[in-house]
């Protein structure tokens, strides 16, 4: 069975693509089949595995728009179990090209379906808006992850997000479910980071993981390496809390069947 998690979240500089790059690393570090899918315009999930967009002959732009097969859109990476659908700018014109597609909303999900019996996780990384890309990821997903910093409007956010995955669900995706929140960039010597974090906690319950993610040097200079944090320093907290956070996320599914 492959698990579809979309990580969305509309406020811009939560950690999606953080979370996306290092939950799809940990999990294939678990050796579980991964797919990551780059649905961002900026490409920063692509760099963030080793590849440059620029020098990419096809990217999920084609795939979406039905001018390429996804196995010629499939690249490898360092790890042996994850493999990337990766984005180029290209992707920024594919909002307005879908305007003419009866199934706009529909292409992500169509476009997955060759890849569903090939990997145990997928995990696709959403731009920090509700166009039609975030919107497409959303129907194709079996569950939603969502990245909440701890913050002043961190609440108000999560109301607009959550109502999204609401809207989603009545009109085109009946089965889309809320995966959990994460809390990240989590300082614990911020009283307002403490005070939000218990708040979400609070009304939201188990739906919150137990694993928050910490502010750390050493996971926001990975991605100028072009390598997920675990590959640039598995001993720094970064890297330990997101191979617990895949380790929380495969414990729930177990559970759960």
């Amino acid at each position: 069975m492959n698990n579809v998690i979309c990580i969305a979240n509309q406020k811009g500089g939560v950690g999606k693509t953080t979370t996306a790059v290092n939950l799809a690393a940990s999990l294939a570090a678990a050796e579980y089949p991964t797919l990551l899918v780059d649905c961002d315009p900026q490409a920063n999930a692509t760099s963030g595995v080793g590849l440059d967009p620029k020098e990419l002959d096809a990217s999920i732009y084609e795939l979406l728009i039905g001018s390429a097969a996804g196995n010629g859109v499939l690249q490898e990476t360092a790890l042996e179990h994850l493999k990337l659908l990766p984005a180029t700018i290209d992707l920024i014109g594919a909002e307005v090209e879908f305007v003419s597609f009866n199934d706009r909303h529909l292409r992500l999900r169509t476009a997955l379906s060759e890849f569903r019996d090939q990997y145990r996780y997928t995990i696709i990384d959403c731009p920090p808006s509700l166009g039609l890309l975030t919107l497409n990821a959303l129907a194709a997903a079996d569950s939603v992850l969502v990245p909440l910093q701890c913050e002043y409007y961190a609440l108000e956010g999560l109301s607009q997000i959550l109502a999204t995955i609401q809207r989603v669900k009545s009109s085109f995706n009946q089965n889309l479910s809320v995966e959990g929140i994460l809390l990240t960039m989590f300082d614990t010597r911020n009283n307002l980071c403490r005070q939000v974090a218990a708040d979400v906690r609070a009304y939201f319950g188990s739906q919150v993981f137990k694993t928050p993610i910490p502010r750390n040097v050493r996971l926001s200079e990975s991605p100028s390496f072009g390598q997920p944090v675990l590959l640039y320093d598995i001993r720094s907290k970064g890297a330990q809390s997101y191979l617990s956070l895949a380790q929380e996320l495969i414990t729930r599914h177990k559970e759960a069947k």
